[in-house]
């Protein structure tokens, strides 16, 4: 199948999924999801949603139950949608790039603030921490 047409499709899936998980789900199990992507496999017969959840790992699971008991009630939605022979079977899976993507740039900002120059009590910064760079002004009072 071209491509281009698995990728309408997913986008399809995407988006039919996210707006009933936000507007017409009622079920207080499911709450904070964000639909990230869809694939959909070469015969359209099957489709991986990615979700990623807030919370801690029970409210995850909890909402996770809520979208696996929901899934008849989005593919309904998206048949009515996709004009399609066959009305792909959906599988949510928790996306974890969101959280990952959170925990390295919170190691990155860490390691800039243990890299960055320390102040002694006095108000100077230590030469450890300096790093050899000089300013225009601590040149000019040198020469």
């Amino acid at each position: 199948m071209k491509a281009h047409r698995m990728a309408r499709v997913s986008e399809v899936i995407r988006e039919v999924a996210s707006e009933t998980i936000l507007f017409e789900l009622q079920d207080p199990r499911i709450k904070g999801v964000t639909v990230t992507r869809a694939e959909v496999s070469g015969d359209l017969q099957h489709a991986k949603v990615f979700v990623s959840i807030m919370g801690s790992q029970q409210e995850q699971d909890l909402c996770m139950h809520g979208l696996r008991h929901a899934t008849g009630y989005i593919q309904s939605e998206l048949a009515s949608r996709l004009k399609t022979r066959f009305t792909p079977l959906i599988h949510f899976v928790v996306d974890q790039g969101v959280k990952k993507s959170l925990e390295i740039t919170r190691l990155i900002n860490e390691a800039l603030a243990q890299s960055a120059p320390t102040e002694s009590a006095n108000g100077e910064t230590t030469p450890e921490a300096d790093s050899g760079h000089r300013t225009a002004e601590e040149e000019a009072a040198d020469s």
